[in-house]
Order: structure tokens, then C-alpha cells, then sequence
């Protein structure tokens, strides 16, 4: 099991943890230009959107062979969204802009079958983080926020980052979690239709952090909202988020791509 920040390991571990601010910062000797090119909100006035996935369930995964088994840590999607934020934070994009949408049934079925309070640790970390946290139900409350959510005439999208499972056609917000092998919430290519293509900013930055995403989501999202987005040709890989390292390409001719 990937060791993670102490904060999650343990609520009472959050006082100890590590302070969020240049928390990964390497020692430096002088003044170096930080650069935002992934970093939206710290050089555009708006909100950071964060959508972060559930886990599945044991019960489920462990059905399939060894090779083919998801998520047998649970907090894969959560250590990644945290370890993103604060590299955003580090970068300049102010806490109280970041916003994180959590699945909540997935993370709730999962602490039932694990015996732990992930909920309230994943509310605590959002807390050490001065970030704003919603949790959501259905695929269906994601799209209402980003249209309508956090006064959009005023305060536009400027960045959108995906923590989860996915393949080329759909964000699989819940997988073999309600169902085994199967996503029972989604965010379908065809559902981008319904996104208000004025609540963002034209400019800003997005990535699907996903498996598959730029094989063919990334383009109708770009069609459907105007900005641009990344996601990786082939899989991805979570093993390295609990030593901090953000999902990287795991397929042999994987790339990142618009």
C-alpha cells in the first residue's frame, strides 16, 4: 500500500502535517521565474475547478485477476487532487479559488466497507488547504455547478483538472464502486453538449489526469467550451501519488496531447 501524506493516514496526524504552502518547494539558493503555463489561476482572475473521482470497492476488484484490479488503495484520486492543489498553490493560484468536487457515494460505500472516516479526513484535508470543497451524488450536479455555479457572469473557469477513471469517451466518475466493472455516474462526450460555453475562460488550462482522455474526450470538450484540454493517449498510472508524484503515462507509446 503507497504510503500518503500523514493527514490521511490519521485525522489526528492532520495538526502534524506538512504545511501547504511550498510544502514540495525545493530548497533554492536564489529567485527563479515560476512558471504557469499549467496554472491558470495564478495569471487569470476565476475559479479552479478540481473533479475528483470515487474509488471501487474491494468486493468488486477483487473478482478479477491480479493484473486487471483497480484502486486497492482508496485514496488514489483524493492524494492526487491533493498533491495538484498544492502544486497549484505553490505556483501562486490563491486557495480560496480552488474549488474540489468529490463523488461522495463512492468515497461513503468505500469507508463502509474499509471501516474508516474518509469523508470527514478527505473535509479535513480540504480544510489544512484552505480550499473550497463540494461533494456531489449524481454526474448531473457537476454540470449545474459549472454552469451555474459561484456567480459565472463574474467568475468564469479558468482551470478544470480531472482526477479519476475514464476512458476515451467519458469521465467515469463512479467505477466498480455501485457496480462491479461498470460506472453507474458519468460524464459522457455527448453530455458536454449541456456545459455553458461562456462560464470559461477561453484561455484558461484543463487536463483529464485519466486513462485514454486524449484519444477523443479532450476534443469535444474543446469543441463544447472553447478551452483547451490535455489528457494522455494510453493509461495512466497511480502507483507514485502517495510519495507525492502525480499520475504519469503507463502505456508504452503514451503521451499527453490535446
Amino acid at each position: 500500500m503507497p504510503r500518503f501524506l500523514p493527514l490521511l493516514t490519521a485525522v489526528a496526524a492532520l495538526a502534524a502535517a506538512v504545511p501547504v504552502t511550498n510544502a514540495y518547494a525545493a530548497p533554492q539558493t536564489e529567485a527563479r521565474a515560476v512558471d504557469t503555463s499549467d496554472a491558470a489561476g495564478a495569471r487569470l482572475q476565476g475559479e479552479t475547478i478540481i473533479l475528483c473521482g470515487g474509488p471501487a470497492l474491494r468486493k468488486w476488484e477483487d473478482l478479477r485477476v491480479e493484473a486487471h484490479r483497480h484502486d486497492r488503495w482508496w485514496a488514489n484520486f483524493v492524494a492526487a487532487t491533493n498533491v495538484r492543489t498544492i502544486e497549484l498553490i505553490n505556483k501562486g493560484v490563491q486557495p480560496s479559488t480552488i474549488t474540489w468536487l468529490v463523488y461522495r457515494p463512492g468515497y461513503v460505500l468505500r469507508a463502509a466497507a474499509d471501516g474508516k472516516p474518509y469523508t470527514d479526513w478527505i473535509n479535513r484535508l480540504a480544510e489544512k488547504n484552505n480550499v473550497n470543497i463540494r461533494w456531489f451524488s449524481h454526474a448531473k450536479e457537476v454540470v449545474d455547478y459549472i454552469n451555474r455555479g459561484n456567480n459565472r457572469s463574474s467568475n468564469r473557469i479558468v482551470q478544470f483538472e480531472f482526477f479519476g477513471h475514464s476512458n476515451k469517451h467519458a469521465f467515469l466518475i463512479d467505477y466498480s464502486s455501485l457496480y462491479s466493472g461498470a460506472s453507474g455516474q458519468f460524464i459522457h462526450s455527448s453530455d458536454l453538449a449541456y456545459l455553458n460555453k461562456r462560464a470559461f475562460h477561453r484561455k484558461g488550462f484543463a487536463k483529464s489526469w485519466g486513462c485514454h482522455s486524449a484519444e477523443a474526450f479532450t476534443k469535444a470538450w474543446r469543441r463544447a467550451t472553447g478551452m483547451k484540454m490535455w489528457g494522455a493517449v494510453g493509461k495512466t498510472d497511480y502507483s507514485g501519488v502517495g510519495n507525492r508524484i502525480l499520475p504519469t503515462l503507463s502505456s508504452p507509446n503514451g503521451k499527453w496531447a490535446q
